[in-house]
């Protein structure tokens, strides 16, 4: 009995290493706020990029991430109304000629044929790149003035690893790989004491 235990925690020690490695996203904060008349989002991302993602930013095939925020309000005759929105498109890939990593941020898809409607950025490390994917501050969302705290609303937000933008063998590739699936969905009830 005690040597199988030993072998189990032998080998939940040699694994490890590989569940750490791999892909993660989830969200560690998710707030918002009514500041100068408008009604603001704030939220952070834990994301890990696990090896064979990086392996193929490393080889040269940009990766695309999504977030979106809506601000909703209840129907019960229809469906719920769209009061606000807001959606970022961030595009990650590694430069090998300059060793770098560059950050492509659009309100509109990222096309495979170019990034002309962007903001750029350019990073020396895969985290500081990440850290431009990885928060959403200051989201303006919505007017106040379209805001009504009597009427049942909420805000639903989203955020993923979009490998729609992939080329198409690798969206094929990816479908069953548990890395390659990166997802967060949250709602929030907006009422008086959470908007402040």
């Amino acid at each position: 009995m005690r040597g199988s235990c030993q072998i189990l925690a032998a080998w939940f020690l040699a694994c490890a290493p590989i569940w750490a490695q791999t892909s993660m996203a989830e969200l560690t904060e998710f707030k918002v706020e009514r500041k100068d008349n408008s009604l603001l989002l704030n939220a952070q991302v834990r994301l890990e990029l696990g090896p064979v993602i990086e392996d193929a930013l490393i080889k040269g095939l940009a990766i695309h991430f999504v977030a979106e925020a809506e601000v909703m309000r209840d129907r019960w005759y229809w469906y719920d109304r769209k009061v606000g929105t807001a959606i970022r498109h961030y595009r990650l890939a590694y430069q090998p000629l300059t060793r770098r990593w560059r950050v492509n941020v659009s309100s509109d898809p990222i096309a495979h044929s170019g990034v002309t409607n962007s903001l750029s950025q350019s990073f020396d490390s895969l985290q500081d790149a990440l850290g431009v994917v990885r928060r959403q501050t200051g989201w303006r969302l919505a007017e106040m003035a379209d805001i009504d705290f009597e009427a049942r609303q909420y805000v639903v937000y989203r955020f993923k690893l979009d490998v729609s933008q992939l080329p198409r063998p690798f969206q094929i590739a990816t479908g069953n790989q548990p890395d390659w699936r990166l997802e967060i969905t949250r709602n929030m009830r907006l009422t008086f004491d959470t908007v402040r």
